[in-house]
C-alpha cells in the first residue's frame, strides 16, 4: 500500500505532509505507519517506516530530525542534525535539506513555514504544550532565524476532535486559571463532564500570535482508525499500545 500523505495549498511549494497510517510496514496495533521509536513496536520496523517517509519528503533517514518530546513548551533552532535527540516540543530551521519532524497520536501536529524568508517549524502541540506556549515559542524561534511573523503559515494535522474529547472539571479549572474566555473552548456533556476544543484552542494561539495565517485540517484521530492512530481509542479499547503519526516539513 503506497503512502497516504495530506497535504495543505498553505504551505506550498514547500514539500511536507501529515502522514496517515496508510502505507506501513508494522503490524497487530501498530498496523500501517507507526514512526513511534518510543512504542513498543519492533525497532527495525519503526526505522523501515521513518525511511519510507525520508524517501517521500526527498532527504535522506538521517535528515528527518525529530527530537524527545515531553509535552514543553520547549522550541529549538535546527541547524544540523544530531547524535542524540534534544528534549523539547518543537523545531524551527532556515537550514535546506532538513526535514523537521513531530510524532502525535491525538495532540495537534502543526507545521508552519515562512516561504518568503526561508523558515519552517513543527510543533507538538498536545493541550499542555498549547497552554503554556509552545506555538509562540515555535514562531519566536523561526522569527530568530529571519522568519517575518506576518508571512507565517500554520497548519494544524489531524487531531483529536472536541465530540472525542472528554475531560473532567479539574482539566477545565487549569484553563479558567490561565484566562476565564478559555471557557468558549469547552462545551457541556454528561454529568460534570465536559468537551474539549483543542484544534479550536490552537488556532486561536497562533491567530493571537499574529502570523499571516493559520488552519486546521479538519480530520479527527478518535474517529477514523483506519487512516490514524490514537492514544485515547487505545485506552478505550484497552489495546496494550499505539502508534504515532509522523508530520514532517522541508526547505
Amino acid at each position: 500500500m503506497t503512502l497516504e500523505i495530506l497535504t495543505s495549498e498553505s504551505l506550498l511549494p514547500l514539500k511536507h505532509g501529515f502522514f496517515t497510517r496508510r502505507g506501513g510496514a508494522s503490524s497487530g496495533v501498530f498496523a500501517g505507519l507507526n514512526c513511534g521509536e518510543g512504542s513498543s513496536d519492533q525497532s527495525e520496523i519503526v526505522a523501515i517506516n521513518r525511511a519510507r517517509v525520508a524517501q517521500a519528503m526527498g532527504v535522506v533517514p538521517q535528515n528527518l530530525v525529530s527530537v524527545h518530546q515531553i509535552h514543553s513548551a520547549r522550541a529549538i533552532k535546527v541547524r544540523q542534525t544530531f547524535e542524540e535527540k534534544p528534549k523539547a516540543d518543537a523545531l524551527a530551521t532556515n537550514t535546506p535539506g532538513l526535514a523537521l519532524s513531530i510524532l502525535t497520536a491525538d495532540c495537534q501536529p502543526v507545521l508552519f513555514a515562512d516561504v518568503d524568508n526561508g523558515v519552517i517549524g513543527a510543533a507538538h502541540a498536545g493541550w499542555r504544550g498549547a497552554l503554556e506556549g509552545v506555538l509562540e515559542a515555535t514562531i519566536d524561534a523561526m522569527c530568530d532565524l529571519g522568519a517575518a511573523r506576518g508571512s507565517i503559515a500554520a497548519v494544524i494535522g489531524p487531531s483529536i476532535s472536541q465530540h472525542a474529547y472528554e475531560v473532567g472539571p479539574e482539566f477545565f479549572d487549569v484553563f479558567l486559571a490561565e484566562d476565564e474566555e478559555n471557557s468558549r473552548f469547552f462545551a457541556n456533556g454528561e454529568d460534570d463532564r465536559m468537551h474539549f476544543d483543542l484544534p479550536a484552542f490552537g488556532l486561536h494561539r497562533l491567530r493571537q500570535a499574529g502570523i499571516g495565517s493559520a488552519e486546521w485540517t479538519r480530520h479527527c484521530t478518535y474517529s477514523d482508525p483506519d487512516r490514524f492512530y490514537s492514544y485515547r481509542r487505545t485506552t478505550h479499547e484497552k489495546e496494550a499500545d499505539y502508534g504515532r503519526l509522523i508530520a514532517t516539513i522541508t526547505l
